[in-house]
């Protein structure tokens, strides 16, 4: 679907990311969220009055979720301003994006609120009754771990859909390493000058602050839990399914944080812009399912979904970012697409910062945004697949006000 909302510049917000069990491991997921997006409209002047309309995005239950975005929108001083709490596995950031934006489009918002935030880590433990059961006991679910390593439906780990579709098209380890290899080339690009690319929409240093949120008891300096890769270090790791292909080194890792952003109608976002010389459209989306136990398949349908729907091809698309939980999404992408895969994912990607689900879709998508100002504007393309082999994709315009 076409779409007609604009993202006011520099109306985007990151938590540096941090491997799970890291520095954000015990702290409440939305809370969090509710106080870095407080953070930055106190940053920027803003008031929490603008707002009139919100979307939640997470995927791992924390403690009073039930109340999600009301309850995040009352934390940052939004009391009147209600909306939904999306949960969609990976695309979760995503399509909290595209929420807001049919919201504008549709007339019914001026200015919306988008937060994705998850804590991977420490995931809940859940019991669910059966009277039925064996002398009336129930179920028990890991709610991060049991998921990670079974879709109920394709009966298969999620890594093994990364081994179906290298094993269908013919994707070879060595050309996992060598992509992967130039994945963490990309992103030391954004550590260059004092991490410049990042502090465009991290706060750097990060202060991470007690459970309740009333101290300081931390700093973070970027993405925690960023492993060293090197050609030799990539080819001595083994598979990790006997007989496979996919390594630890071509897939990412669990991860905490959040993001968000302001979305808003053309006139709102320039009132609000930090540079009224950039406007940042947001103009489609596109939603795919493939064949089942084939997940890093789907963003490629996804994906020209969006560009049909925003009547571009691929050649005018100036740069593309991916959420690849597995290097052999993007090989399959750029065979499929036509692409050079050693272009796409400039500056980092979820591979190497990891994936702490719902905000993964929405930084790549403030990646792509920052990448599209430095090269003076243009096109841009996300996609991303999510669990169930599903996936989507949004297409972005950046250029002059």
């Amino acid at each position: 679907m076409s779409q007609s909302a604009y993202i006011p510049y520099g109306q985007w917000w990151s938590t540096p990311f941090a491997r799970w069990q890291g520095s954000l491991a015990t702290l409440h997921a939305i809370k969090l969220g509710a106080h870095v997006a407080r953070q930055h409209l106190q940053r920027v002047g803003l008031d929490a009055s603008i707002f009139d309309f919100g979307v939640l995005g997470t995927t791992v239950p924390q403690k009073g979720a039930f109340y999600g975005l009301p309850w995040l929108m009352g934390e940052i001083g939004a009391e009147s301003v209600a909306g939904p709490t999306i949960a969609q596995a990976c695309a979760t950031g995503a399509r909290s994006l595209a929420v807001a934006t049919d919201e504008i489009t549709r007339g019914d918002a001026s200015v919306a609120l988008v937060v994705a935030a998850d804590r991977v880590s420490n995931g809940p433990q859940i019991y669910y009754p059966d009277p039925t059961g064996p002398g009336g006991s129930g179920e028990r679910e890991a709610w991060v771990l049991d998921n990670f390593a079974r879709d109920p439906f394709a009966a298969v780990a999620m890594i093994q859909t990364a081994e179906n579709v290298a094993s269908a098209h013919g994707i070879t380890g060595h050309e996992q390493n060598d992509l992967t290899l130039r994945r963490y080339e990309q992103y030391s690009d954004a550590l260059k000058n004092d991490a410049a690319f990042l502090r465009g929409f991290m706060p750097l240093p990060f202060d991470v602050p007690d459970a309740k949120f009333r101290k300081q008891i931390g700093k973070m300096m970027g993405d925690e839990g960023i492993q060293q890769t090197t050609a030799a270090g990539l080819a001595a790791l083994k598979p990790v399914l006997s007989g496979g292909t996919v390594t630890y080194g071509g897939q990412t890792h669990p991860a905490d944080g959040n993001a968000g952003m302001v979305v808003a109608t053309r006139e709102r976002a320039a009132e609000l812009s930090r540079n009224t010389s950039v406007a940042v459209q947001v103009v489609s989306f596109g939603q795919a399912r493939v064949e089942r136990a084939h997940m890093p398949m789907a963003p490629v349908p996804a994906a020209q979904r969006a560009l049909k729907a925003a009547g571009v091809s691929i050649d005018q698309i100036a740069a593309i970012k991916t959420h690849n939980p597995f290097i052999v999404n993007d090989l399959y992408f750029a065979r499929h697409m036509g692409v050079d895969a050693g272009r796409m994912n400039n500056y980092g990607c979820s591979l190497v910062w990891g994936h702490p689900q719902a905000p993964t879709g929405l930084r790549s998508v403030i990646e792509l945004i920052e990448e599209l100002v430095l090269i003076g504007g243009g096109y841009g393309l996300f996609t991303g697949c999510a669990a169930g082999d599903s996936a989507m994709a949004v297409v972005l315009k950046v250029g002059d006000a």
